[in-house]
């Protein structure tokens, strides 16, 4: 055996392929006229997936980002921001999970409520 862990090579990928298919669904949505600010958001969280260590999210916004968002709570945010949030708990089990675990929280917050926000690096 050489020592490396297969599983451990999945781990790593996991990321990429996430990253990958938030822009595949952010590419889909801007097909449409419709769907352009949903695809702009996909395009955030993929962005955000990639290179979370470094940056910082900033909520803003006024009302038409707190009616785009309560409409992408009910529809798709919950559901993603439940995901982040769970890999955030399993990530925090190690003390070498826990800064992954933190932009995992990150990820979730920002899967909840993603219209207004910008994303800034530190």
């Amino acid at each position: 055996m050489d020592g490396h862990d297969p599983k451990c090579a999945n781990l790593r990928a996991l990321p990429l392929a996430i990253a990958i298919g938030w822009a595949l669904v952010g590419l889909i949505l801007c097909i449409s006229i419709i769907g352009i600010p949903l695809g702009i958001q996909a395009f955030k969280m993929a962005g955000l997936t990639l290179t979370p260590f470094g940056k910082t999210v900033q909520y803003g916004g006024g009302v038409g980002s707190a009616l785009a968002n309560i409409l992408w709570v009910v529809l798709v945010g919950w559901w993603m921001a439940l995901g982040y949030l769970g890999a955030g708990v399993l990530n925090c089990i190690t003390i070498i999970g826990i800064p992954f675990g933190i932009q995992s929280f990150k990820m979730a917050k920002l899967a909840l409520w993603p219209f207004g926000a910008q994303i800034y690096s530190l």
